[in-house]
């Protein structure tokens, strides 16, 4: 029994027809139907129901179809990690984190992995919501901590590990600082700071426009050493995400609670993982990582 020909029953079963799975693999019709024949020979059942130019799965071939899904992404596992493990002998784990993220959950996340794992080389890289979105999609990420701004994906293991709150850091010195809390209409005109990389300003900016509802003047910054300059020197304020209770210490800067329509403005920080490129050590990271957000 090959995984091609468990590959062809799969790819006829989820095009709906002969000729789109062979399109998908990039063979004949006749060979797909060739292959799938040689399939039920070997186990000695038929999986398919011919009907002229259609066909049914047979009980049997439903079972084999739901069971072959789970072996084929085992197979496929298996081979990427073979792979990883020959490469100079170590494994990697790629780890993205959005920028705008500011907790210890992540760093203490990794510390405890190294010490478990001191063979595997952790990467990590920052970036925007859309540039960790697209590196997974790439596989150059395997694992993103990042906030939610769509809906879930089924490609993805979605692990939703905290709800966080907005918060504004303004200079000391500006009035509103003596705020308890702060509105966004509070806010409007006062220039709005974002720690993003040039690329993905516009869509950081869109985000904070259409999603939070911030008005009024952008400014950025590359680092969060730049954007708290800006704050003392009173060009603007800065929106950072607090998950947990967290102590603030500066007296230069005051954090003050957002709040829209009375309501505190809130994230949902989740991991991601696509499916496909799940493993032993991504989804232990992700158990870890969740671990210390609770």
């Amino acid at each position: 029994m090959l995984l091609r020909q468990i590959e062809y029953l799969q790819a006829v079963i989820e095009n709906g027809n002969f000729y789109l799975a062979a399109e998908q693999c990039h063979v004949s019709q006749s060979a797909i139907s060739q292959q799938i024949k040689k399939l039920e020979d070997e186990l000695g059942v038929r999986l398919l129901e011919r009907h002229n130019r259609t066909f049914s799965l047979t009980p049997a071939g439903e079972h084999f179809y739901r069971k072959s899904l789970i072996l084929s992404d085992d197979l496929r596992r298996l081979i990427r990690e073979t792979r990883t493990l020959a490469d100079n002998g170590r494994a990697t784990l790629r780890i993205g984190y959005y920028k705008g993220y500011h907790g210890n959950e992540l760093s203490e996340a990794i510390a405890s992995f190294s010490e478990k794992h001191p063979s595997v080389d952790v990467q990590i890289t920052a970036g925007s919501h859309e540039e960790l979105y697209h590196a997974m999609e790439k596989r150059t990420l395997d694992l993103a901590l990042n906030d939610q701004r769509r809906a879930f994906s089924d490609a993805y293991n979605n692990e939703i590990l905290a709800e966080s709150r907005i918060f504004i850091e303004l200079s000391s010195k500006h009035p509103l600082s003596r705020r308890p809390q702060l509105d966004i209409a509070d806010l409007k005109n006062i220039p709005c700071i974002l720690v993003i990389n040039p690329a993905g300003q516009q869509e950081e900016q869109n985000y904070y426009e259409t999603i939070i509802g911030l008005q009024g003047e952008f400014l950025f910054a590359d680092t969060m050493q730049e954007a708290r300059l800006k704050i003392i020197t009173g060009q603007g304020y800065l929106p950072v995400d607090i998950i947990g209770e967290q102590v603030w210490f500066d007296t230069t800067v005051s954090r003050i609670p957002l709040m829209r329509n009375a309501q505190p403005v809130r994230k949902t920080y989740c991991a991601f993982w696509k499916k496909d490129n799940s493993g032993y050590y991504i989804e232990e990271f992700a158990e870890l990582l969740k671990e210390c957000f609770s």
